[in-house]
Parts: C-alpha cells; sequence; structure tokens
C-alpha cells in the first residue's frame, strides 16, 4: 500500500515536471535580434510577418498565428499582393523552411517581422503579442501598428 502510494505521487511530480518543461519550451524567447530604438531613414522596401512552430502546437501557439493571419490580411491586403508585405506560417522542423529558420533563428513558437529597406535586412523577435492574445482586438490593433511602422522605416 505505501509502496503504490509513492508510486503515484511520483508518478503526479513526474507529469507536472514534463508539462512544465513543454509549457516552458512553447513560449521560449529568442534574441531579439533587433536594434531598439534605431530609426531606418526611408520607408521599407519589403516586411515579413512570419509564425514560426513546431509540427506539435499547443493552443496559444496556434492561436497567436491565427490572429497574426488574420491582421495582415485584413489589414494589408494590397501590400500582400504586390509583395511588399509577407505572412507565412513556417513550420521549424520541415527540411524544407531550414533557409527560413537559419535566417531568422527562432527557439520555438514565435512571431517574428523582418524589413528590407535600403540598408539590408533587420529582423525582430515580437514578445509582446504573446501578452495580447486575451483579446483578439487588441492583438490586432497592436500589430497592425507594430506592422505600419516597419512600412515606414520605423523600428521604434
Amino acid at each position: 500500500m505505501m509502496n503504490e502510494r509513492r508510486v503515484v505521487i511520483l508518478s503526479h511530480l513526474l507529469l507536472l515536471v514534463f508539462l512544465f518543461v513543454l509549457a516552458a519550451g512553447c513560449t521560449n524567447p529568442a534574441e531579439q535580434g533587433r536594434n531598439p530604438g534605431k530609426n531606418v531613414s526611408g520607408a521599407g522596401e519589403k516586411v515579413e510577418v512570419y509564425h514560426f512552430h513546431a509540427t506539435r502546437q499547443c493552443y496559444s501557439c496556434i492561436v497567436l498565428g491565427e490572429y497574426a493571419e488574420e491582421t495582415v490580411t485584413t489589414y494589408f491586403a494590397p501590400e500582400m499582393q504586390s509583395g511588399k508585405v509577407v505572412f507565412g506560417h513556417v513550420n521549424v522542423d520541415l527540411p524544407d523552411n531550414k533557409a527560413l529558420v537559419e535566417l531568422y533563428g527562432p527557439t520555438g513558437s514565435s512571431l517574428w517581422i523582418g524589413v528590407y529597406d535600403k540598408d539590408g535586412f533587420h529582423k525582430e523577435q515580437n514578445m509582446k503579442v504573446w501578452y495580447k492574445l486575451g483579446d483578439k482586438n487588441e492583438y490586432m490593433t497592436y500589430l497592425k501598428e507594430v506592422i505600419e511602422k516597419r512600412l515606414a522605416g520605423d523600428f521604434s
């Protein structure tokens, strides 16, 4: 009886540790990869918005990508048609996405924005979107404003 109880307690503890590690890996922040406060003179020639994810995703990771896609397709349809704005869901586990994963360097499920301008390529991981998942309108308004700034060459 006592050994069975220890086994049950131990298995519950292991399960909790496993779930904690799994959840932590889902939102592991990567190096920002941007120059904070840098203002680029001139507009961005092209802005890429990528939702990087693994084959298996948690609910929050899926919502992060769905809201990002809806934001871009709702507010930037003309820019998408012209190629000035690009959006994509990128599975980091697929070999076909290796070059894009190496360019951006995501370490987990994340939203990255890349800007091409006269000075080259600038990338940033946007962590603030994670804190806005509970309010779709707030998320979309925030991301729309960030993309508009990047299109204008503003990295603030």
